[in-house]
């Protein structure tokens, strides 16, 4: 992705399934004190926060009983009332940032996000989340088949499993997308948009 041919505006930040309940399973104490990095240095240069979230109505009536990923979940989890499925206060979306719930595991699967970067003109997705092999892979799979631009944040992502988080950030994820860590990624931005105009989005 060459943030330097678009506006900050043009390319969005994705912050997807760092919910209460998914968090509350990752061994890595590290990991949301790295993603607020990449959070304050999206709001810093302008760039678009877009809080991705798996929730379902009460019953669940959207979980087909063939899902292996959603097709047994407990009764009442990720509902409107599951304090499970809320995005996690260490990360919480500020205002004007859009909350896109799914029904599966890609980002787009069951959502409107597909309409809502359109109509804002996003042409580039930077991908952070819960899990590497989940939501991400799924979601960098259907964004390159849609042809965004993309950029992973490898430390950006987590994984149950840090093989396999290996595996796709290092052999997998650069086949389709820039595989960037946090902090190279925050150096990108002011790099490419200027120290000036960089600071003037404080």
């Amino acid at each position: 992705m060459t943030l330097s041919a678009t506006a900050p505006s043009a390319t969005a930040l994705l912050v997807m399934d760092v919910q209460i309940g998914i968090v509350a399973r990752l061994r890595d104490e590290g990991y949301l004190p790295r993603l607020r990095t990449a959070l304050d240095a999206a709001r810093t240069a302008g760039v678009p926060v877009f809080h991705v979230v798996v929730g379902f109505r009460e019953g669940s009536p959207e979980a087909h009983p063939r899902n292996r990923s959603f097709g047994h979940i407990p009764a009442g989890y990720f509902t409107p009332d599951d304090p499970n499925a809320a995005v996690h206060p260490d990360v919480s979306p500020l205002p004007g940032e859009l909350l896109v719930t799914k029904k599966r595991v890609s980002a787009f699967a069951g959502s409107d996000l597909e309409l809502l970067l359109r109509s804002g003109d996003i042409q580039n997705l930077v991908l952070t989340g819960i899990a590497t092999s989940g939501v991400v892979l799924s979601t960098l799979r259907q964004a390159a088949d849609l042809d965004y631009g993309l950029t992973v944040l490898a430390d950006g992502c987590a994984d149950p499993d840090p093989e396999v988080h290996r595996v796709l950030t290092e052999k997998v994820f650069p086949r389709q997308a820039e595989v960037l860590t946090i902090e190279a990624w925050a150096d990108s931005l002011k790099a490419a948009f200027g120290d000036a105009e960089y600071g003037n989005q404080r």
